[in-house]
């Protein structure tokens, strides 16, 4: 088990391009931490970076409590699971998980035990004499990760392991890593584990700690929860959820009556819960709502104001509806259930709708940094 240190982390290219910012973070001992952002916001690079796959321009990285810049990757005590498995296609499946530990000298009563019990862990004690040409996608990639269990390792590194995946075999291993990490925790051999991903999806069902970067920049560090309810800019509120926050140019007015926000020439008053919890005071900002917090049927919940749309289409995905639409000039979207959709089956494109939007639920972001405007609760 291993705190994992970054502090001021850089990487710089030979051509002056700048990929990673001077990024600070932490990772606890035995904790799932995942990076998540779109294509190009450093996330590989950075773990690379921490495998010693890439040099580091910049900065200090400590593994354990020992610098580790200089060190190559086997003196660094750590595992690495890639996208594209890279299985030795002439070896079983044993030989591929016994190989790494062959080569370190390991005895061979040892390797046997290393093996079988993370096959165990693993539930493939029934693949160990196959080749990989006879694995699925699935096995193939529980290959990988045992692999890197059998090194005993102080931190397991995984680079987009589920992106060769079918949607419901991704769903699948994502339980069973995350299991994984328990299992290896309640058994004694507790794992620091960094995974990378471009799916949010995967960043909020696994990570114990998410953080979200940006252009080799760190938005916000926090748990799955906390960056859903109390996203720090406009970026992370936007790329954290499915479908992503409503995040429209608005006014900003308070008054002798309280603070309203004027958005698509309607005015909406916010409840006194929130409008306390503001840092500034009026102007032009940027005005967020999730999909589920607005309400397409005629029964407004708790502090919801009405809001005049305009209808554009929708998604049915089952039980659930998205209703897009518009509010002036701002496309927005709901996310209903599918039998509170009163009324607005028989309703053509281009038709007005009053939707109901929960205002106690609403987030102010400045107008041109994107910064939350709310003070955590």
């Amino acid at each position: 088990m291993a705190r994992l240190q970054l502090k001021k982390i850089e990487k710089v290219y030979p051509n002056g391009f700048k990929a990673v910012h001077g990024v600070d973070l932490e990772v606890r001992d035995g904790e799932f931490m995942v990076f998540v952002g779109p294509s190009g916001c450093a996330k590989s690079t950075l773990l690379r970076m921490i495998a010693g796959l890439e040099t580091i321009t910049g900065g200090e990285l400590h593994i354990g409590g020992k610098l580790v810049n200089q060190l190559a990757p086997k003196q660094r005590g750590i595992a690495m699971v890639f996208q594209n498995y890279a299985l030795y296609p002439h070896m079983t499946v044993f030989e591929n998980l016994a190989f790494g530990l062959k080569l370190a000298g390991t005895p061979k009563a040892e390797v046997t035990q290393r093996v079988r019990h993370a096959a165990g862990l693993l539930e493939m004690e029934h693949l160990l004499e196959r080749y990989p040409k006879q694995l699925s996608g699935g096995q193939a990639q529980r290959v990988a990760v045992g692999r890197a269990i059998v090194k005993k390792p102080e931190v397991f590194l995984f680079d987009e392991p589920l992106s060769n995946l079918d949607a419901k075999l991704r769903a699948a291993m994502r339980v069973r890593l995350t299991e994984l990490h328990r299992t290896l925790r309640e058994t004694g051999q507790p794992a620091t584990v960094v995974y990378v991903t471009h799916d949010q999806v995967e960043a909020m069902t696994m990570g114990e700690r998410i953080c979200v970067l940006k252009d080799g920049v760190i938005q916000q560090v926090d748990t799955p929860t906390a960056l859903y309810d109390r996203p720090a800019n406009a970026f992370v509120a936007s790329f954290i959820g499915s479908p992503e926050m409503n995040i429209v140019n608005a006014q900003l007015k308070p008054g002798d009556n309280g603070v309203t926000v004027e958005l698509g020439g309607q005015v909406l008053r916010l409840p006194a819960s929130r409008a306390a919890q503001l840092n500034s005071g009026s102007g032009a900002v940027q005005f967020g709502l999730r999909p589920e917090h607005v309400s397409a049927g005629p029964r407004p919940q708790g502090d919801s104001v009405p809001v005049e749309g305009t209808l554009r289409f929708a998604e049915h995905m089952g039980s659930e509806v998205f209703v897009h639409f518009t509010v002036g000039d701002n496309a927005m979207s709901a996310r209903v259930p599918a039998d509170e959709l009163h009324g607005l089956q028989d309703k053509a494109r281009g038709a007005a709708h009053v939707f109901h939007f929960q205002m106690q639920r609403a987030h102010l972001f400045e107008a041109q940094s994107g910064v939350s405007l709310l003070r955590c609760p």
